[in-house]
């Protein structure tokens, strides 16, 4: 890596300045506050039209109301911070794509045998919603709200089930079209909400539509499928059996979110765990307090800021927390924990010493080799020919993946600022790596990093 003389370095070291308090208005996202909005508007207007012509079928809104409500109640939290209520959601799309309750007393045309469901589009929002905020209580009872996005994006994505197939029931459609229309509806729901939350993410990550989208399908394709066909199961079992199938068929659904929830805490476990094995090297005064989660948050930032996906974006954050557990076994520790500063030779044996560790554990294989690779230099030089030949368009060996040229910036950059938030002096380091750029630092990655610094908050 290039030296940085430790006169700058020292001048980095400053007390860092207060930042503003920011209104709880201005950490609002305006997405958010918009998509949360419309579901309002949606609820009152339906809240308005069932008050107006009256609840039909009562019994009815209060089985599938209660399977809501209980849904509501045991909603999880899936990895990257993602709310869902998969019993809920398949509750309340069953509700609106049902077509009749049990046999007894039905037309012979029926779709399925049942009795005509007569509830409208409407009713099907105002029973969702009023079942919902009943579920959600015992949560702000202890101070646990829900996110205000994720049951907005639950009731415009019934709403939408709810606005597009109630109508079709009045064409009587046979039973054969009907199977279709359900999967197309249910088929609409899922890409709603997966639509709507990578909007909502892309606009607060600062992440790319197309990843976002590709990230959400990735996270929850699975449990929407799941929740998309139990919801199918309990529109026509209840059609055909009466509201004492509900009990029978969210079985599934409820066995998924069982595995769902155990794998979202071994993955949090996992990262909470990682996070503690990267402060033996502060606790040991390797490296200054929080020097780890400050190149992590950066890492991450310029990740998103280059495209990467969620996943990419884990194993990133985990070989960013890690980079500097090499320096364990150094017998005198580097002035500060700056890698920066110490010779190249010295940096990549810090690098492959950590490397070494991070392979001890048997699944972090590829968190090992981009701490390995985080301080290789971005452009190698070409090895001359061996008869001494000069040619002039042999390509360069290929760099060190992108993770690890993202590391190596992250690094050096903290390495130099620290927890300043000097905006002057962040532009005079960002300077030093573009400067050194033509073979130690990747130029995309350090515009990246110019891009995430550029939007903290100015001092």
């Amino acid at each position: 890596m290039a030296a940085v003389s430790a006169t700058s370095r020292g001048a980095a070291r400053r007390a860092p300045a207060s930042r503003p308090a920011r209104s709880g208005w201005q950490a609002v996202d305006p997405g958010q506050l918009l998509l949360v909005a419309a579901a309002v508007l949606l609820v009152i207007g339906a809240v308005t039209q069932v008050a107006a012509s009256g609840l039909r079928q009562p019994n009815v809104a209060v089985v599938f109301g209660v399977l809501i409500a209980l849904g509501e109640l045991f909603r999880m939290l899936m990895p990257g911070n993602r709310e869902v209520a998969p019993i809920a959601t398949a509750g309340a799309i069953g509700y609106a794509l049902l077509a009749g309750v049990g046999p007894r007393g039905a037309p012979k045309d029926a779709p399925f045998g049942g009795v005509p469901a007569t509830h409208s589009a409407f009713q099907v929002v105002a029973v969702t919603a009023v079942a919902a905020l009943l579920g959600s209580l015992p949560h702000l009872a202890v101070g646990r709200p829900p996110r205000p996005d994720a049951v907005a994006r639950r009731l415009i994505s019934v709403g939408a089930v709810a606005l597009c197939f109630r109508p079709l029931l009045g064409l009587h459609l046979g039973w054969r079209v009907l199977l279709v229309v359900m999967v197309v509806a249910a088929v609409l729901a899922c890409a709603v909400d997966l639509g709507l939350a990578a909007l909502i993410r892309a606009e607060a990550v600062r992440a790319r539509f197309g990843i976002a989208i590709r990230d959400e399908f990735t996270a929850k394709a699975g449990l929407c499928a799941a929740t998309a066909a139990t919801a199918m199961l309990i529109a026509v079992a209840t059609t055909a059996l009466g509201p004492v199938a509900l009990a029978v068929f969210t079985a599934p659904i409820l066995v998924t979110q069982v595995a769902f929830r155990r794998y979202a805490g071994i993955r949090a476990t996992y990262l909470q765990t990682v996070r503690a094995l990267s402060r033996v090297t502060e606790v040991g005064g390797y490296v200054e307090r929080d020097h780890s989660r400050r190149v992590a948050r950066l890492a991450v930032a310029m990740g998103r800021e280059l495209g990467m996906s969620e996943a990419e974006l884990l194993e990133l954050e985990y070989a960013a927390l890690m980079h500097d557990i090499g320096q364990l076994s150094l017998g005198d520790p580097i002035p500060g924990g700056a890698t920066v500063l110490a010779a190249p030779g010295q940096q990549l044996r810090i690098a492959e010493l950590g490397a070494g560790v991070i392979e001890q554990t048997g699944v972090l294989d590829g968190v090992a080799r981009i701490v390995r690779l985080s301080s290789a230099p971005y452009r190698a030089p070409a090895a001359p020919p061996s008869d001494g030949r000069v040619e002039t368009d042999r390509q360069l060996p290929p760099g060190p993946p992108l993770a690890s040229r993202i590391i190596k910036v992250a690094n050096a950059y903290d390495d130099l600022v620290g927890d300043s938030n000097d905006r002057d002096r962040g532009a005079a380091v960002l300077e030093r790596l573009r400067l050194d750029s033509a073979a130690e630092y990747d130029p995309s990655v350090v515009e990246a990093l110019s891009r995430v610094v550029d939007r903290r908050p100015r001092t």
